[in-house]
């Protein structure tokens, strides 16, 4: 997400002391929860990454909206196997929305889903989140229709799974694998998936800016590598586009402590959590709108100068085209630390 946010700052909160975020020898993200928990710590054990996955127990924080700056109560809630991750709005008596990219509804410098009466706006940081930590069924409950901005991050979101805890489930997960290329240019816009053996992305961004002339980034992503390098990441806009954002009734809650803020010669920030943090953002941002295809990938995903109404629109595209991909699933049985390349030799077609 990429959004202008007006300058206010205070200091943020310590979290509980838990793994930190971005990196051991960086890290930068810790301290930067930006989020009040309402759950005991998680048990610590570890999680098979062979069968779906879901949380342990029920966990809630308390944030604001980024664009309607209004404040709403988050909680995430076990589910069971083949559920998938719905949004549910406990205001509208509990009426549901499923993370699914036939519900998009709304890519106005956010993701939202929509179906019926029911509307949830920017969605992607929490389901970049979720489908990184293989949680693959979730019930994510709100009293308001927009997904708290924490601090503008997945960090927070993280910091709650691992406090919820993550329980196996007795079913086997079902992957995406692509099996041809496929892509989607509009003017310099560009977004494209290889077959690959792993989830892999790859992503550049170009602005007219002395601080964003170009950004490159690939990543191999795994549960580590995407709570250490992908997941501290902030949103970040410009501080010219301000009063045009409020003027169409965005960015009403943004500010210094939940988004990068780009002034003509600088960053108004203290400091970025990384030198690319902009381009590790869109790759979040990429994961998060790509988890929308209901299963996750693995393929090589490459992305260029891309935002949400591309990405949403590519994995549209990605679900038409079902000669593309198939869904596989790997047997409950098989190692639990087996080599990528040797756990999809030995997955069988779903049918």
């Amino acid at each position: 997400m990429r959004e202008a946010i007006p300058p206010r700052s205070r200091p943020p909160t310590k979290p509980r002391s838990r793994k930190p975020l971005g990196g051991t020898n960086r890290n930068t993200a810790h301290g930067y929860h930006a989020c009040l928990v309402k759950a005991s710590p998680s048990d610590g054990s570890q999680a098979l990454m062979h069968a779906q996955r879901t949380l342990r127990r029920p966990i809630s924080c308390a944030g604001i909206g980024l664009h309607s700056g209004r404040k709403v109560t988050l909680s995430l809630k076990p589910a069971p196997s083949d559920f998938g991750i719905r949004f549910r709005r406990a205001d509208l008596g509990g009426l549901e929305v499923p993370a699914n990219v036939g519900h998009v509804g709304g890519i106005d410098h956010a993701t939202g889903l929509t179906r019926d009466a029911v509307n949830v706006d920017t969605v992607e940081h929490l389901l970049a989140a979720l489908v990184s930590l293989a949680v693959d069924n979730v019930i994510v409950e709100l009293n308001s229709p927009e997904v708290p901005i924490m601090d503008g991050s997945a960090a927070p979101f993280i910091y709650l799974i691992h406090e919820a805890g993550i329980k196996r489930l007795p079913a086997a997960r079902r992957y995406m694998k692509i099996l041809r290329p496929l892509s989607l240019t509009r003017g310099d816009k560009r977004i494209a998936v290889y077959p690959s053996d792993h989830f892999k992305v790859t992503y550049s961004i170009a602005f007219d800016h002395p601080l964003l002339r170009h950004q490159s980034r690939t990543i191999r992503l795994s549960e580590d590598a995407f709570v250490d390098e992908i997941a501290p990441a902030r949103t970040f806009g410009f501080l010219k586009e301000v009063e045009w954002l409020r003027q169409q009734g965005l960015a009403l809650g943004g500010s210094l402590e939940n988004a990068i803020v780009i002034g003509d010669t600088g960053v108004l920030n203290n400091s970025l959590r990384f030198d690319d943090e902009f381009v590790r953002h869109k790759i979040l941002d990429v994961i998060g709108d790509m988890a929308l295809v209901g299963h996750p990938l693995i393929g090589h995903l490459v992305a260029h100068r891309g935002g949400h109404a591309l990405h949403t629109e590519f994995a549209a595209l990605v679900l038409q085209e079902t000669d593309a991909w198939t869904l596989v699933e790997v047997p409950l049985d098989a190692p639990v630390n087996a080599p990528a390349a040797a756990a999809l030799h030995d997955a069988r077609a779903v049918n």
